[in-house]
């Protein structure tokens, strides 16, 4: 038990360590060149922005991360499905992956005003933003694991005749879900910036908006210790919903490798 505290402590206390180190010196240098609050703000007065705008910040968070969320489960349900269909065929993986290659290439801000278009504005255009954003990284990893599997069990599940579903559902997709995995938390940063971006450009259309709104709007009002707070907000979701899929990750996988192990 004090070895997992140890071990808890020794993760956890570094990084504690060296933000304390720089709100000090940020702290410091703040104060020694007198620097304007609406140029870079004083910790302090972040922290009192983000004490004093606490509920708007927690329900722009809150609404970031719906968005976020239904983005990456729509991602990881389609980039799987057609991780499966690209595995089954060389020629549909052939012809299609350039396709799928598009949604990572092509930058988000060129076709937001066709999400707008075609959409309107709201939170099921910011969801389809984060969707488009964290799509290919779960698409090309579970391709890669599905057909990078070893060719003597491939032969052996072959010589005992089993079928194309017993190939894929037994051998195929159990190898391939490290790299799912592997996919699934780039995704979540990418879900996360897709949802900010989207409300960026796409927005809300009532009162209710995200984080990305709150930026646009506290960077053009000149409001920069409340920017500031909005940031560390946006980085605070990131860290818990990667923190989140790490730890659902560590523990499939743990499972994984006991079963395999039996």
């Amino acid at each position: 038990m004090k070895g997992r505290l140890w071990s808890g402590l020794g993760v956890v206390l570094p990084p504690l360590c060296l933000f304390a180190v720089v709100v000090i010196i940020w702290d410091r240098v703040v104060d020694f060149y007198a620097i304007k609050p609406f140029f870079f703000p004083s910790p302090g007065l972040v922290a009192a922005s983000l004490w004093q705008n606490l509920p708007k910040l927690t329900q722009a968070t809150r609404y970031t991360a719906a968005a976020a969320t239904l983005g990456l489960g729509a991602s990881l349900v389609c980039g799987t499905l057609t991780a499966f269909l690209f595995s089954q065929s060389r020629w549909i993986r052939n012809s299609s992956y350039p396709y799928a290659l598009f949604l990572q290439t092509v930058p988000i801000v060129a076709i937001a005003p066709l999400i707008v278009q075609w959409w309107g504005r709201g939170f099921f255009s910011v969801a389809l933003t984060a969707f488009i954003l964290s799509l290919f990284p779960i698409l090309a990893n579970t391709t890669a694991g599905l057909l990078n599997v070893d060719p003597d069990l491939l032969d052996l599940f072959r010589l005992n005749n089993a079928s194309r579903w017993q190939i894929l559902w037994k051998l195929r997709f159990p190898n391939a879900i490290p790299a799912l995995l592997t996919g699934l938390k780039t995704s979540c940063g990418l879900a996360i910036v897709g949802a900010v971006v989207g409300e960026y450009f796409v927005g809300y259309v009532s009162d209710t908006f995200g984080l990305g709104y709150l930026i646009l709007y506290t960077s053009g009002n000149v409001r920069t210790a409340e920017l500031f707070a909005t940031i560390l907000a946006s980085t605070a979701l990131s860290v818990v919903m990667f923190g989140t899929v790490h730890l659902v990750s560590t523990l499939i996988l743990q499972h994984w490798f006991d079963v395999r192990e039996q």
